[in-house]
């Protein structure tokens, strides 16, 4: 059995015209060799597997011909190659200098290929400077490297440099075609672009991974076996989730998000690649830009057809959430977390590229409801509170008409009683939505005069458990439909402003004693349920009586008075209530010169107790004590 050799030894180019990709510099260094132009030092420079030692061979091989030689002559004798990565030290490249002196036996020129000469020390490129400049006719110096820059600008500028750039996705492709067709093997376009897309613009590396695919596959090529060899995600898992996004099914695409984790691949290399599959969902939208799309001819149809199913501006804000997705995968605490939630968002864009509002649904399948309460307070009057609109026997129509947006008083102290209000036009929107739409809601139910219980005043007061509700069915209501503003204005129609009088609240006097007591007996009780932080700070300052029933306290700083203020509701509503008195009022002072009593350094400590008992001072100055 012969043995294997690799695609990438077997098909090296053997002329410049063979050579994948870099037209330019081959035509130049052919052009230049028929017209005895060519430069005595080289450099050529540029990624792995483009082609830099290939041409650097096949110049040196053409430089010395002249027709007459044999098919098979490789000219040994005449081309060296030395590797700086090994050889990279002064004596080398001394070694080096002394050949270049004796001229070729064979053929006219002497060809030096020093491969990965950034690798060279210090020391051995200025050894290397006065030959490279100045070398002997005879000499030919071609440079290779991967990484210009580590070279030392004065060798850069003693030789002709060539820049060669990667293989394009088009040209690898083909050529792996070529090879494919040459070995009889049946290979798939799209799957010859992964191959080109996983090489990274390296042609050695394409032949390669085209060597290890066929070797898993056999003969038949395809995109499925490419993709299960390469572990690289296939284009049907983006126009999937694309269609599930567009969709907006969401739990779908967690589960196709969670099968492509199950295969062993990670979120970001996900997130990517769908970012990559919008960008090229975009380059589809215009017939110019379609060349940008490096992928097959079947694969170029279904790009095709799912981009006439999204918008522009859908597109533009998917991109640029997976972008932001991307940027923030790193520094993410969960990272599965992250993708999931860009996933679910991309789902929520509409076809017009803004976010599908999930509050859209004001209204469904509620009662809208008002209870009317006998009393807001403890402590007021247990008769109901008086309506300040009741039926008058002689009203007019205008009396009659049912009031607009009532609102129900607290009855502060401030409070007065409030008007009615004029009856409010009813909007042209809604009597041109009464024409359009056959059935309307139901009319609002107002409680009948059987319904009401009348108090030894005569005024008409609501039963306690009295309720007013709309039902708008089982159909869903947007809230912002012609509906919906009806039945909020109903429901605004049906509310009940009820006025507390000020007058018939208690306000029975107290003593500083009593309040003090109570205040106490409401810290005893927080303190038991565990508002230990509350119980101390109302331990802080002895509450005073002041003038018009107020309370003073006094606290050491701003921080603790923001805080009671925070929590007073339940203190004055106790109080109110122990005391009997609604018209309570708590006042805050801070003092931050209190603070001091909470806080001694040993100097004020030891002048509290000097001035408790002044003979401790005859005590320190006795046996000469320091603090």
């Amino acid at each position: 059995m012969e043995p294997f050799i690799v695609s990438a030894r077997k098909y090296r180019p053997q002329t410049f015209a063979d050579v994948v990709g870099q037209q330019a510099i081959t035509n130049t260094l052919q052009n230049a060799i028929e017209n005895d132009h060519l430069a005595q030092a080289l450099l050529f420079c540029g990624p792995r597997g483009v082609g830099k030692t290939t041409c650097a061979r096949i110049l040196a091989k053409q430089i010395n011909s002249d027709g007459t030689e044999n098919e098979d002559e490789d000219y040994a004798f005449n081309i060296f190659e030395l590797d700086a990565a090994s050889n990279n030290s002064v004596d080398d490249i001394r070694n080096l200098i002394d050949q270049v002196r004796i001229p070729p036996q064979v053929g006219k020129y002497k060809v030096y290929i020093i491969d990965e000469v950034h690798m060279l020390s210090q020391a051995a490129f200025n050894a290397f400077l006065k030959t490279l400049e100045e070398p002997p006719n005879h000499a030919i110096f071609i440079l290779a490297t991967t990484e210009k820059h580590k070279i030392i600008p004065t060798i850069l500028s003693r030789c002709q440099i060539f820049d060669f750039k990667r293989i394009t996705v088009k040209d690898a492709a083909a050529y792996l075609m070529y090879i494919a067709e040459n070995q009889g093997i049946n290979a798939d376009a799209d799957a010859l672009h992964i191959i080109a897309q996983k090489a990274d613009g390296a042609m050695r590396d394409a032949l390669s991974i085209f060597d290890r695919v066929v070797s898993f596959s056999g003969k038949e090529l395809t995109r499925k076996a490419v993709t299960e060899n390469l572990n690289v995600l296939d284009y049907e898992t983006y126009f999937k989730a694309t269609d599930l996004i567009l969709e907006h099914q969401i739990p779908q695409l967690l589960l196709l998000f969670n099968h492509t984790l199950s295969l062993g691949f990670d979120g970001h290399h996900f997130i990517n690649g769908l970012a990559s599959h919008f960008r090229d969902l975009m380059v589809c939208k215009h017939q110019e830009t379609v060349a940008l799309l490096e992928v097959g001819e079947d694969a170029q149809k279904q790009y095709a057809a799912q981009s006439r199913r999204t918008s522009n501006p859908f597109l533009l804000k998917a991109l640029d959430m997976a972008n932001d997705c991307d940027l923030k995968y790193r520094t993410s605490k969960n990272q599965r977390l992250l993708v999931e939630l860009t996933l679910m968002k991309l789902a929520s864009i509409d076809f017009n590229g803004e976010k599908k509002n999930p509050e859209s649904v004001a209204l469904q399948n509620q009662e809208i409801s008002f209870i009317a309460p006998a009393a807001f307070y403890r402590g007021l009057p247990k008769a109901s509170p008086p309506i300040s609109q009741k039926p008058q026997e002689n009203a007019t129509e205008t009396d009659m008409a049912p009031p607009t947006k009532p609102s129900l008083s607290t009855g502060t102290t401030s409070e007065k009683e409030l008007p009615v209000e004029e009856p409010h036009k009813e909007p042209d929107l809604a009597e041109a939505a009464e024409k359009e739409v056959p059935q309307a809601p139901p009319e609002p139910k107002h409680p009948t005069e059987a319904e009401r219980t009348e108090d030894k005043n005569g005024q008409h007061t609501p039963a306690p458990a009295e309720k007013i509700g709309i039902e708008l069915g089982r159909k869903r209501v947007s809230g912002l439909s012609i509906k919906s503003l009806q039945a909020k204005k109903a429901h605004e129609l049906n509310k009940i402003e009820v006025v507390i009088d000020e007058d018939k609240l208690p306000r029975e006097d107290f003593t500083e004693e009593a309040l003090q007591r109570h205040w106490a007996n409401f810290v005893k009780d927080i303190d038991a349920k565990g508002q230990k932080i509350l119980a101390s700070l109302l331990s802080t300052d002895t509450p005073k009586l002041g003038a018009d029933h107020s309370i003073h306290i006094e606290l050491p700083n701003g921080t603790m008075k923001k805080e009671i203020e925070r929590e007073q509701y339940h203190l004055m509503k106790y109080l109110r209530t122990e005391l009997n008195n609604h018209f309570i009022r708590l006042e805050i002072a801070v003092n931050e010169e209190s603070a001091k009593k909470y806080a001694f350094t040993p100097e004020e400590k030891y002048q509290k107790l000097r001035e408790k008992n002044p003979v401790i001072d005859l005590l320190r100055k006795e046996f000469d004590l320091d603090l």
